[in-house]
């Protein structure tokens, strides 16, 4: 009884496919939406009320010591999109209901601003209950204190209850990509305290960047400014850093955002850029004098892909996406990092990551070549072949044994399954020209308005 609904959905879907009723773009969209509705049914059936859920367990787990209900927040934009009316008005029951910001623990403020304050924004724009906004200023103003360091850069960790902020220690990633949610909070509330607070964190790390490569490190101390690990790459630490100097300028329209891309997008090209018998790749290389120090890349690098195509690099960004796909087809997933030189395996799991998918939906977009809408039904097989179980999704443990790893995050839904949904989705669905995606996927509109419409 537990998944009527679904099988209902599922043998209509099926009839119709099957009479030759749909086309075979609106039989992939019903595909990629019975995946998410077995996604969420099986958070609502086992772990509603938690961050997340782990299907095989039939359990959920949450973050910290109590639930930021990660799940129903991330997920609510793609819910709007897939124009998904029941679960949107389970998530905002939930939502309105039980979400409390004013909890005594410690977050990190950089994946909550991704997932929780971008998710309420968006889902405010997306659907216009002020309620979104009301609970996205609330969280916004308890995450504030993060960024009164001597430098401006921001600490890690945040008490939501108290304040108190911890972690000196951080990563041109979490100083960088929360620009677009603080500055759609200030432009939506009227208050630019949020957007120039967390740019001013911005311009104190660009201005960091070593003198002849224009890169930045991977570890920074936030409180005197010193690099602790100067290696560069486009990879974990750093990614959204460069996504969100493009993005910002994008989004508000702001030079200094535009310049301090094109600075870094030129050391990212003379520095990281690497081509070798594999494909084309981006490496990692010293700050300081651009040497090579190593040929890794990884699933979160692949997200550079849909960057280039904003900047309208697609030479670029067809050179790389052949390297994803690629990557991906070695075992029929990708792994999470390989040395691409002798495309081995450094880490082996496939956490249902979404930043190949992505790349690859955006030359989609932007150029409507048929081997890119081939390469999004691939992905989205693969996903349906290796990482379904019999209660929902699951991460796999070792892309060369596919093991599951009984975890489902909310960027599945968030993510995973939207750019999968969009290469698909009806034209009314989603212009994805009207907006900039956030690093979760949630739509940001380039005007003041709350709908995509």
């Amino acid at each position: 009884m537990k998944y009527k609904f679904l099988a209902g959905f599922f043998f209509l879907y099926t009839m119709m496919a099957c009479t030759g009723a749909l086309s075979e773009k609106e039989q992939y969209a019903g595909r990629v939406k019975t995946a998410f509705l077995k996604g969420w049914n099986a958070y609502k059936t086992y772990a509603w009320g938690y961050d997340a859920v782990n299907p095989i367990a039939q359990t959920g787990h949450n973050w910290y010591s109590e639930s930021l209900l990660m799940t129903p927040v991330d997920a609510f934009s793609t819910l709007c999109i897939m124009g998904l009316e029941k679960e949107k008005e389970e998530a905002k029951d939930i939502i309105f209901n039980r979400l409390n910001f004013d909890k005594d623990m410690n977050v990190q403020q950089f994946e909550i601003a991704i997932r929780m304050l971008g998710g309420l924004l968006s889902a405010y724009q997306l659907d216009g209950d002020a309620r979104f906004l009301t609970l996205a200023e609330d969280l916004g103003a308890r995450m504030l204190p993060v960024f009164d360091s001597p430098t401006g850069m921001p600490y890690r960790f945040v008490n939501l209850h108290t304040g108190a902020v911890s972690g000196e220690t951080t990563c041109p990633c979490e100083i960088g990509s929360m620009l677009l949610e603080y500055g759609m909070l200030s432009r939506l509330t009227g208050n630019s305290e949020y957007y120039e607070k967390c740019k001013r964190g911005i311009v104190a790390l660009f201005n960091r960047r070593a003198e002849k490569t224009g890169l930045v490190g991977s570890t920074i101390h936030v409180e005197t400014g010193e690099w602790l690990d100067k290696e560069a790459h486009i990879s974990g630490r750093i990614d959204a850093y460069y996504e969100y100097l493009l993005k910002g300028w994008l989004l508000f329209d702001d030079l200094e955002l535009k310049h301090m891309w094109e600075v870094s997008k030129k050391g990212i090209d003379n520095y990281l850029a690497d081509e070798c018998a594999t494909g084309f790749w981006y490496g990692h290389a010293d700050m300081e004098t651009g040497q090579r120090t190593k040929t890794w890349f990884g699933a979160l690098d692949c997200f550079f892909g849909a960057t280039l195509c904003l900047d309208n690099d697609l030479e670029s960004a067809t050179k790389l996406q052949t390297s994803i796909f690629n990557m991906w087809n070695m075992y029929g997933l990708e792994p999470e990092m390989i040395d691409y030189t002798t495309m081995k395996i450094l880490s082996p799991q496939y956490i249902v990551r979404p930043e190949a998918i992505e790349a690859t939906y955006y030359l989609w977009h932007f150029t409507k070549d048929e081997r890119y809408y081939q390469m999004g039904k691939t992905m989205f097989e693969s996903i349906e072949k290796y990482c379904q179980a019999e209660n929902g999704y699951v991460q796999i443990k070792d892309v060369t044994t596919m093991e599951k790893w009984d975890a489902l995050e909310s960027f599945f839904f968030a993510e995973t399954m939207k750019y999968c949904y969009l290469f698909f989705a009806p034209d009314n669905a989603f212009n994805l020209d009207k907006c900039v995606l956030n690093t979760e996927a949630h739509p940001f509109f380039k005007q003041n308005t709350q709908t995509n419409q």
